[in-house]
């Protein structure tokens, strides 16, 4: 089997249709039904859009947990017991484990929502992030990072379906949530073990964790705000290894993410109406 396999090399069949990750940092469903998004942000029950909001938010969620369980697979074959610790090896097969699990549950709910496999594109930027040569920084930008927002998201799309009259939706995103939580220790973990004599390593990898944080920020998708799409959610953080400044930091990366996104939206509002004075 071949090591290091990249992310244009992963099988899909032919109801999976591929977007750029650049085309969906504004809005999590892709180009096709961008225009249709007209509400607030935030994903609550009395917003416009709410159902799709979180259909698409749904089969996002599924083929991201089809990528962590690719992912965490890869790191189980592509480095040897050297680079990565046999105990390690063992955390990322039970991870995969619990992924293979998430992904038969995101696709009930799925069905359980109303969404069908493929009605919104997917993005591979999970998986490339899995492509990282470092383990160590694979376990940052995949356990850190990305099942970080996980945590952020499940904790949201319980609320969501707390708030909607949803049991079934609640009780799955909060099944999920546990797993997750446990993901992300498994990577706070490592990280420390892997970095404890080696500080410049460390540091890179975290700078890595927060280059993929800034990308899925950016737009304001995620933070505390009421205008924030998902909630940062603290205390679960706290659980999985995060440190109160780390959550203070991505905290402020995000309102400092937001401030930009409605900047650049007013900057595109006046130079249309601009355009079309002119005309």
């Amino acid at each position: 089997m071949k090591k290091m396999l990249p992310e244009s090399e992963l099988a899909r069949d032919e109801r999976f249709v591929r977007t750029n990750i650049e085309d969906r940092l504004f809005d999590p469903r892709g180009p096709k039904v961008a225009q249709r998004n007209t509400g607030p942000a935030r994903m609550g029950v009395d917003r416009p859009a709410a159902g799709e909001r979180s259909r698409s938010l749904m089969h996002g969620i599924f083929v991201g947990e089809i990528q962590a369980l690719e992912g965490a697979g890869r790191t189980c074959y592509d480095f040897d017991d050297e680079t990565a610790p046999f105990q390690l090896k063992l955390d990322m097969a039970r991870q995969c484990w619990d992924e293979s699990r998430h992904c038969e549950i995101s696709v009930k709910l799925g069905d359980h929502m109303g969404a069908e496999i493929g009605e919104y594109t997917e993005s591979t930027f999970l998986f490339a992030a899995a492509c990282n040569p470092d383990p160590v920084l694979r376990l940052c930008g995949v356990n850190r990072a990305l099942e970080g927002l996980a945590i952020d998201v499940f904790n949201s799309m319980k609320d969501f379906g707390n708030e909607s009259g949803d049991p079934v939706l609640e009780f799955c995103e909060d099944w999920m949530l546990a797993d997750e939580v446990t993901h992300v220790k498994m990577g706070s973990d490592w990280l420390r073990r892997l970095t404890a004599t080696d500080p410049e390593r460390r540091e890179r990898a975290l700078e890595f964790q927060r280059t993929v944080d800034a990308i899925f920020n950016l737009g304001g998708f995620r933070g505390e705000d009421d205008e924030n799409p998902i909630q940062l959610a603290r205390n679960f953080r706290r659980l999985a290894g995060f440190t109160d400044d780390e959550n203070d930091s991505l905290a402020a990366l995000a309102r400092e993410s937001t401030v930009q996104a409605r900047e650049m939206a007013e900057a595109a509002s006046a130079a249309l109406h601009a355009s079309a004075q002119g005309s």
